[in-house]
């Protein structure tokens, strides 16, 4: 199994770019987001590599990051979702979006990626819940509106809400009320989207 490719970048296409190996030219299938930040032709690179071998076939998926890498892995773990899916999910998210997108619970931006629909979004984040918080740990503070919303989401912890709900009915509340939004209204706001 290929785990790491390093060599120079010959070709870039569309979904995967060739990578010059001392001169053997190996085909790896890359997200929108590596091939975006894919050097040059004739500079360097180092792929992290993800082998699959079907019986029709042999692809390699490059990442540039590990996380990325772990993410792919973990996708392709929820029932439905295959290699292409895989792709164009982190295509469309980065490693930490996708993060705060599963602990919010955000089914919005799982559906911006090709080929997902509101079902397969569903299942997806409901069989990676759990498994987020530990792939990229995600700090409250990082969600919209800082102190205010870190304190709601705690408020809401407090009272017994799971992490996961209270992050992502701030995160709406928040969404909807605005950065300038104050602690009170956006526990009210809160409870309100987890009554729902």
């Amino acid at each position: 199994m290929i785990a790491m490719l390093a060599g120079r970048v010959d070709q870039v296409g569309t979904d995967s770019l060739v990578l010059d190996v001392n001169g053997v030219g190996y085909q790896v299938f890359c997200s929108a987001h590596s091939l975006a930040k894919a050097p040059a032709r004739g500079e360097p690179l180092r792929l992290f590599i993800e082998t699959h071998v079907r019986e029709d076939h042999i692809h390699l998926y490059g990442f540039l990051d590990e996380a990325e890498r772990a993410w792919f892995r973990l996708l392709l773990s929820v029932q439905g979702v295959g290699a292409r899916i895989a792709m164009a999910i982190l295509g469309t998210l980065a490693p930490a979006e996708l993060a705060m997108a599963i602990v919010a619970q955000d089914r919005a931006s799982i559906t911006r990626a090709d080929g997902v629909g509101p079902k397969l979004a569903s299942r997806i984040l409901t069989e990676l819940k759990d498994k987020a918080a530990g792939l990229a740990p995600i700090t409250v503070a990082a969600a919209p509106g800082d102190g205010a919303t870190a304190d709601a989401v705690s408020a809401l912890v407090n009272l017994g809400y799971p992490r996961g709900d209270a992050y992502g009915a701030v995160a709406e509340a928040a969404r909807r009320l605005g950065p300038a939004a104050r602690l009170d209204a956006l526990i009210r706001a809160g409870l309100r989207e987890l009554g729902r």
